[in-house]
């Protein structure tokens, strides 16, 4: 039986998916607007795209480092060194609606993002890596779950502020002067919102899975980044996962990081469509719980399965988005399965690797998740130079990579499957247990 209630450590580690969700909604639905009020531009989603590909290399080359050397006891003291940069970086945004006025603003402010980013990016690699020290193996996929769950919804309350200072400043005849200052209240409202929710989690980890420190850390750490891959031809069920997800979470990024940016070039509405990343939200947060749930009862392979096979059908229907009808039935799709996709892939991945390297793993874990979104946010970027979505007609050429690369991903899933897990020890092999009772 699992315990529905959950621990301190497992209360805390949920606590930073709240804190960190916040600043993906602002990312999501607001700074590509905060940077298009700051350099106006008539195809922002290549221009942002292109800037988030920067930021997915850089995160690529980091990774795994930080996450090898994390193995070496020194997990927390590295996540919060990074959480702190993408909370001060992101407070720091806030002060670009001051300079508004000069050329270079827009450039700095795509320099900052970046950092923000970067700082946002490589927390998680210690933050995933956490979910071995803080529960049981057997509740492992419903705190994951719950994470993601809880930041969807959670993340509501600080940006209905944000949003609302926007509304202010775009839609209310006379206040046209404070939309830059919507930004800065959004920006400020986050990296508090962030920091808050991060101090339960510093305070109550302690990483119990661990290598022993060797007397050059830093040398043994690459060495140890060349041995991972060794492993990963022993362990060929995670090879193949990491492969599949390499493609289908491609598609998963390439919409969170997009959205509002694709839905500006097609001509919808910008208010409207921040309201839609709020049904989202709102969406997600329940089919999050029912896939956490789910999994004590079912496979967690076949969850994923069904995951990975709507978003390929979602892929398919980015295609031919036109109407903003059909962006409504886009979100509430959208919003079923975001949650269970990232959270099962997360808990799903923990299993199949060894309980005293997931800082390792999980960098590699990493580089495949974020330089996937090199290739989506690189190919519809670079689609949309010579195929702009403002000019479409009903068929979104600039789209396409997404259920191609989705339909990939499910492909090799399914191969993967068919492979048995070497690591018993961390194995699916309680998925099979529940599955049978």
């Amino acid at each position: 039986m699992q315990n529905e209630r959950f621990t301190k450590k497992e209360k805390s580690w949920i606590l930073y998916d709240v804190a960190n969700s916040a600043y993906v909604m602002l990312a999501t639905a607001l700074l590509s607007l905060y940077f298009k009020y700051l350099s106006p531009s008539d195809n922002l989603s290549s221009v942002w795209g292109f800037t988030n590909v920067i930021v997915t290399v850089i995160a690529v080359f980091l990774c795994p480092i930080l996450g090898t050397y994390a193995d070496f006891s020194k997990k927390k003291s590295i996540f919060m060194t990074f959480a702190l940069i993408g909370i001060c970086s992101c407070g720091l945004l806030s002060l670009f609606s001051l300079i508004s006025k000069f050329a270079i603003a827009g450039i700095l402010f795509l320099i900052i993002y970046i950092i923000t980013e970067v700082g946002f990016a490589s927390a998680n690699v210690f933050y995933d890596s956490m979910l071995n020290d803080i529960t049981t193996d057997e509740n492992m996929h419903r705190v994951s779950a719950n994470g993601f769950a809880w930041g969807y919804i959670c993340s509501c309350i600080p940006f209905a502020f944000c949003l609302l200072a926007y509304v202010l400043g775009t839609m209310v005849p006379g206040l046209e002067w404070f939309e830059g200052y919507a930004f800065t209240i959004g920006c400020l409202i986050t990296a508090v919102w962030w920091l808050f929710f991060t101090l339960p989690l510093l305070k109550n980890y302690e990483q119990t899975n661990f290598m022993p420190r060797p007397e050059k850390p830093i040398k043994e750490t690459f060495k140890r980044i060349g041995s991972i891959f060794g492993e990963f031809k022993k362990n060929k069920k995670a090879l193949l996962f990491l492969i599949a997800f390499f493609f289908y979470i491609d598609g998963v990024h390439t919409i969170i990081k997009m959205a509002t940016a694709l839905g500006t070039d097609l001509g919808f509405d910008q208010v409207k469509l921040v309201i839609m990343l709020f049904v989202t939200q709102f969406v997600a947060f329940p089919c999050a719980l029912i896939f956490g749930k789910l999994a004590s009862k079912i496979s967690c392979e076949k969850l994923l399965l069904v995951a990975i096979s709507a978003y390929t059908a979602i892929g398919v229907f980015t295609v031919f988005l036109a109407e903003q009808w059909q962006c409504w039935i886009l979100v509430v799709s959208v919003g079923m399965f975001q949650g269970g996709v990232q959270a099962m892939s997360r808990s799903y991945f923990t299993k199949l690797i060894p309980a005293d390297k997931t800082g390792e793993f999980f960098g590699i874990y990493d580089i495949f998740g974020k330089s996937a979104a090199i290739l989506g946010l690189g190919l519809t970027s670079l689609l949309g130079i010579f195929f702009p979505l403002s000019e479409a007609n009903g068929f979104n050429i600039s789209l396409l990579p997404l259920p191609v690369l989705f339909a990939i991903g499910l492909i090799l899933f399914l191969v993967s499957m068919k492979v048995p897990a070497t690591n018993q020890e961390n194995s699916c092999k309680n998925d099979q247990l529940n599955e049978e009772e």
